[in-house]
């Protein structure tokens, strides 16, 4: 910490206030960006190159009042259309319900159930293609198969859970 820096903080402070209160009209916020310009001069010091410290704290606070009141207006834009009770209880709310959260569960039991019952090498295919989102040709590669005899897997796959998933209504 500056002594330089102490010292006049605490002889202009009060002016400092003042200055910031012409521009954010808020003796709190004013009272905070001083606090917050005293900690930025402190830094640039330790920094080095500030040669005058004084016209440096004022300018500091002013930028920073100027910032504050730009991200307020910003904010303001964003949250300009303000939501009674009312409206907030009809908005609609994007978590699932538990009725939903079941009916999840039961399918994703149905699926792998349904999997289950396919060849094994199927299952494999349908994994990597699916899950691990391998193409076609790595699958027949890894596999030592052709890539038509992946292609037909994966189709007998998908077409064996459409069969057996088709008619799932939760119930």
């Amino acid at each position: 910490m500056s002594p330089a820096l102490n010292v006049i903080f605490r002889l202009r402070r009060q002016s400092l206030i003042l200055s910031l209160l012409r521009i954010v009209r808020d003796p709190h916020t004013a009272e905070d960006l001083a606090q917050e310009a005293y900690i930025r001069v402190c830094r640039a010091l330790e920094a080095g190159g500030v040669e005058r410290v004084e016209p440096f704290l004022h300018q500091t606070a002013r930028n920073i009042a100027f910032d504050h009141q730009r991200r307020c207006r910003a904010r303001r834009k964003i949250e300009a259309v303000s939501l009674d009770d009312q409206m907030v209880d009809v908005i609609a709310d994007d978590t699932p319900s538990v009725e939903r959260i079941l009916q999840d569960r039961q399918r994703l039991k149905l699926l792998r159930q349904t999997v289950s019952r396919l060849p094994r090498r199927t299952q494999i295919v349908m994994h990597l293609s699916r899950i691990e989102g391998w193409t076609n040709r790595r699958i027949a590669a890894h596999l030592g198969v052709s890539e038509r005899t992946v292609f037909n897997d994966l189709k007998m796959a998908l077409a064996h859970c459409v069969e057996q998933m088709g008619g799932f209504d939760g119930d």
